[in-house]
């Protein structure tokens, strides 16, 4: 791995991708505008949205994971506050959904709703909207907090099943964390179970993101390792009334191939926090693909939009090959070069 992180950085040289040139500020603004004079647009994105036939094309699936601020997670780096940025968090996320093949996004409302805005404006200019035959999934659960005494009794306070159907998303993304000695995480496992059964009731696919925790000074860390997962996963695709619309969200681990035969449910990997440099978790979606036909992909957030300097979507166009045309990590950093930098006027003159 080491010669590949030499390679993509020989590649990156001085490039810093540059939110501003790409995301104006004025459209930002104009986000603002729009929640207080015409905040109906929303809903008539929501309506004339090209949905797709079919969850998959092939089986597969990359989304992006765009909810993090909403469990106040916002630090990268050495910067406390770095995420807490709108614009450049924003940014990132559309620079993915406008510049790669990315499938989908999953997000709070708040981020969906600032999407479907500039998705209007992108559709006055262009005629459809960059939403179009996206998969689009709410997430559900956000009240566990993080640093609170009560992140662990992990809330339902962000959409709900209903809200998920009536704005016609794809599905919707929530979290079980299993810490033995938690009162909480229990009680998040009952939250999960019956937002499987209202979204199975609406032909909606659940999104359900399984960690092992354990509990420490510094928070809960999660148990990365093979015994704890295979453990949670039973647990997992065991709640609420029918797993039959059921995705696992699991992250990678040593030993792969024993996550993937512990379910038939499908799995996709994620990120966790940013690395910094995208070689290392592109290489580990590459051995996880590996691991068994039901891993299907990735739902990933931090390592996509703030990979370093470089540009997001060259990453999740990168990521995207991985997984839908089976590339290795070493041919990745060559499809990273061709994107890097390119179309950033998608959103010029929009406004």
């Amino acid at each position: 791995m080491g010669d590949q992180i030499k390679e993509y950085n020989r590649g990156l040289g001085n490039y810093r991708f540059d939110v501003g040139s790409f995301f104006p500020k004025p459209l930002f603004d104009a986000i603002t505008d729009m929640r207080i004079e015409r905040k109906g647009v929303v809903s008539e994105e929501t309506k004339v949205r090209v949905r797709r036939p079919r969850l998959t094309t092939n089986g597969k699936l990359t989304i992006l994971a765009a909810d993090h601020p909403g469990r106040m997670i916002i630090n990268y780096g050495d910067n406390p506050i770095f995420m807490g940025d709108r614009h450049k968090y924003l940014g990132h996320v559309l620079r993915v959904l406008l510049g790669s093949d990315f499938d989908g996004v999953m997000g709070t409302p708040d981020i969906l709703e600032e999407l479907f805005i500039v998705s209007w404006f992108y559709r006055q200019k262009h005629g459809k909207g960059f939403l179009d035959n996206r998969v689009m999934i709410g997430t559900m659960n956000r009240g566990g907090l993080l640093g609170t005494v009560f992140e662990m009794d992990d809330r339902f306070t962000s959409y709900t099943a209903r809200k998920i159907s009536e704005l016609r998303l794809d599905g919707a993304k929530f979290m079980f964390r299993m810490e033995e000695n938690e009162v909480g995480s229990g009680k998040t496992m009952y939250y999960c179970s019956k937002a499987i059964e209202a979204l199975n009731q609406m032909g909606l696919p659940a999104f359900l993101e399984s960690l092992p925790v354990s509990k420490e000074a510094s928070g809960y860390p999660v148990r990365k390792d093979a015994e704890s997962l295979v453990k949670v996963i039973g647990v997992a695709t065991a709640m609420g009334d029918s797993s039959l619309n059921l995705w696992i969200k699991i992250p990678y681990c040593e030993e792969y191939h024993l996550i993937a035969a512990s379910t038939t449910c499908p799995i996709l990997m994620l990120g966790g926090a940013s690395k910094g440099n995208p070689i290392p978790v592109l290489k580990e979606f590459e051995e996880g693909l590996k691991a068994g036909n039901n891993v299907r992909g990735i739902l990933v957030g931090r390592n996509i939009l703030f990979p370093g300097p470089d540009d997001p979507a060259c990453i999740a166009q990168a990521a995207h090959q991985i997984v839908h045309m089976g590339q290795s990590a070493e041919e990745a950093i060559k499809v990273m070069e061709e994107h890097r930098g390119k179309n950033l006027e998608m959103l010029a003159n929009l406004i």
